[in-house]
């Protein structure tokens, strides 16, 4: 039997904000894997290690996380005033799929500085010293992103004394705004901003479904017998909870009209996020740093592909800062009511602090804009070996 030689592709591994990836240029993948398909799916999953029925991703580059099994497209914007095209694919880590649905808000802080150094973005644009305005068209979901992008003598500032809280050390500051951020169709898909959301084996709950960074249903922690302090072992070590969030998240979707049949939501897994929310409280977050109530507006803890996140996925802080800016979701209730342009939230590994311009047009809500602070760096940069997918 003859064995083809490993793949060599130029890669760059980044961390953005609480997340991690591998990036490439679209013109240095292999030439099947630059068009979306079979191809393209099957060498993305062998370079992270997935399927990995361990669950380890000890044979690729994934870090058996939702954060850290992502990645990332990049190319030379084909939209009118845009610098460049940033396409996400969410892995999964124990099956054989890569999800394509929906952004990572987290990554969005990186491809900025990925687009300067890969040279994507045209050098007039790029000032010596300064903030570089980096214009990101979002592929798969089609909305704008605005990344501000410090730099120093030519070249991306990495380095800086921006402290993010999910994040261990600090680095410079990346401003991200996100236009437009409805996810597609109306930000409330119902109509309504607050659900009874009916799931078999658990009751009828009060939701707010929305659309904005990413499909996301939010719902109140008491109703599901928790305070929203719970850390990340305190879920993710119950399977009977696990079992019970995702059965929220199916029907969830169902109502939202993201799937026809529940049995979809199996290869949707990146979407839509469910969160569940509280008013502020005291905790302990997982560093072990004491948050008292007056520090937050609500407590938010939010699952993704599966799991309770360790700290929050930048699209859901979209979802929640939109959420929030609204009168009478559940969001906003949780933080105090009224009109809230910004609004700090605690999670398990401490706070962030969101905001959103949001508009009544004609009885449908609409948010402008969604702003946030987020720092990346580069990890690692060189190639990715990957043996070839098989059957190509």
């Amino acid at each position: 039997m003859v064995h083809l030689p490993q793949l060599k592709i130029p890669a760059t591994y980044m961390r953005g904000g609480t997340s991690k990836g591998v990036f490439f240029s679209l013109n240095d993948l292999p030439t099947e894997a630059q068009v979306p398909g079979p191809y393209r799916d099957a060498l993305l999953l062998r370079i992270i290690g997935s399927p990995d029925p361990y669950s380890k991703q000890t044979d690729g580059m994934g870090g058996a996380t939702s954060s850290t099994s992502k990645t990332v497209i990049l190319s030379k914007s084909s939209q009118v005033d845009h610098d460049v095209d940033y396409l996400f694919g969410q892995v999964a880590i124990d099956k054989a799929f890569v999800d394509w649905s929906g952004n990572c808000g987290n990554l969005s802080a990186a491809v900025g500085s990925f687009a300067i150094s890969s040279r994507l973005v045209d050098k007039a644009r790029l000032p010596e010293n300064g903030m570089a305005t980096i214009r990101i068209w979002q592929a798969n979901i089609k909305k704008t992103i605005i990344a501000q992008v410090p730099m120093t003598n030519g070249e991306v500032q990495e380095t800086g004394d921006f402290e993010l809280d999910g994040v261990t050390f600090p680095a410079a500051e990346v401003s991200i705004e996100f236009i437009n951020p409805g996810a597609g169709g109306a930000m409330f898909p119902t109509g309504n901003l607050v659900d009874d959301l009916e799931v078999p084996g658990v009751g009828t709950l009060r939701a707010t479904l929305i659309n904005a960074g990413i499909p996301t249903i939010f719902i109140q922690a008491e109703d599901v017998g928790y305070k929203g302090t719970e850390l990340q072992d305190d879920i993710n070590n119950d399977s009977t909870a696990l079992a019970m969030f995702e059965t929220i998240r199916s029907h969830g979707a169902l109502k939202m009209g993201l799937i026809s049949h529940l049995d979809e939501a199996k290869t949707r897994q990146h979407t839509p996020k469910v969160a569940f929310i509280a008013k502020p409280s005291d905790y302990v977050s997982s560093s072990g740093r004491s948050i008292i109530a007056s520090d937050i507006d609500l407590q938010v803890r939010a699952l993704s592909m599966g799991m309770l996140h360790h700290a929050m996925m930048g699209t859901a802080a979209v979802a929640i800062a939109a959420a929030a800016a609204v009168p009478g979701t559940l969001v906003n209730l949780a933080a105090g009511g009224g009109k809230l342009d910004a609004v700090r939230f605690g999670h398990p590994s401490g706070t962030l602090r969101v905001g959103a311009e949001a508009n009544n047009s004609d009885g449908n809500w609409v948010v402008t804009k969604a702003i946030m602070s987020r720092s990346a760096r580069v990890l690692m940069e060189g190639w990715v070996r990957v043996p070839p997918p098989l059957g190509n």
